[in-house]
């Protein structure tokens, strides 16, 4: 018998984040954490068996097993590149914070 591990798995919208810490049998993977995880009831309108996933901002396939304190990250696109919605915000004479707070 394996032993178990705890790890996280993780999902932002800019609206809305759930972490959620799960323990699961030693051997298990990226897509048995999700799986395991209310991710999926969380949000019903993502397409999760798409997106990308990580651990702890590492890219990963889902067949990758996991080890005790892993992050699992599920990753959505982005509407915009960061680094051009910064350019834009400083063009306009504002920080990322300023715009937050509008």
């Amino acid at each position: 018998m394996c032993a178990e591990i705890d790890i996280e798995v993780v999902f932002a919208l800019p609206e809305k984040q759930h972490l959620e810490q799960l323990r699961l049998p030693g051997g298990a993977t990226v897509a048995d954490a999700i799986e395991a995880s209310s991710i999926g009831a969380a949000f019903p309108d993502q397409d999760f068996a798409r997106c990308a996933v990580g651990i702890w901002g590492q890219l990963v396939e889902r067949d990758r097993v996991l080890t005790g304190g892993d992050r699992v990250e599920l990753y959505r696109k982005l509407l915009m590149d960061p680094r051009e919605a910064r350019r834009r915000l400083a063009a306009a004479g504002k920080t990322m914070r300023q715009s937050a707070e509008d």
